[in-house]
């Protein structure tokens, strides 16, 4: 790069593309952090369709239900014309979470959110619409193959369809836990000693 007298200038940054490159994951992380914030997240919201990694060493949930679902793409319906993305929803009525890493990345930019290290994550009403589900799980008290619209042990989570298969349980625990999801929704969500950190291009997600 020169200057206007043609010297060689060197460690100079073009702030424009800078603030461009970190609009949009600020923009999300704001989001986060607000939604974090007061303690709740909507019940119902249109999704972007862009999908975000969680891994965990623990989840331990009380209530908890699982079925095939439909979620809404409003923002993707408009580049694609592809209304609805099909995903296995869980429903958890009260969740606590050792070690929650959650990172979502747009484009090199890779936005990381770490929690409950030493006291664990809780949330209440815990609601994940997800692609990918891995680790080990240990249920109570299950019932596999349940009309997805008559299970309320994750209520007041929303249920499935009439006539759509499900599965439910008193307890849920799944240890070193991996997960490709779409949505998280929960009208708790209590992040102790989080942290909240951006990387560019240095593989920083969850797994």
């Amino acid at each position: 790069m020169k200057d206007s007298q043609g010297d060689v200038v060197e460690g100079r940054t073009n702030w424009r593309r800078f603030a461009i490159a970190m609009g949009i994951p600020t923009v999300a992380a704001g989001v986060l952090v607000a939604g974090v914030a007061s303690g709740a997240v909507a019940a119902s919201f249109s999704v972007s369709g862009t999908q975000f990694k969680l891994s965990a060493d623990k989840l331990v949930g009380e209530g908890f239900t699982q079925y095939s679902g439909r979620l809404d793409t409003e923002t993707v319906q408009k580049q694609t014309g592809q209304k609805y993305l099909i995903a296995a929803k869980s429903g958890i009525r009260s969740a606590d979470i050792t070690n929650l890493c959650q990172t979502v990345a747009v484009g090199p930019v890779v936005l990381r959110i770490e929690a409950g290290k030493n006291t664990p994550v809780h949330a209440d009403n815990l609601l994940i619409g997800m692609s990918e589900l891995s680790g080990d799980a240990e249920f109570t008290n299950i019932n596999i193959g349940q009309d997805a619209s008559t299970m309320g042990k994750a209520d007041p989570v929303e249920r499935g369809d009439v006539g759509g298969f499900g599965q439910q349980a008193d307890k849920v625990t799944i240890t070193n836990l991996h997960q490709v999801a779409y949505s998280t929704q929960a009208s708790t969500f209590k992040l102790t000693g989080m942290s909240l950190k951006l990387f560019v291009g240095d593989g920083k997600e969850c797994f």
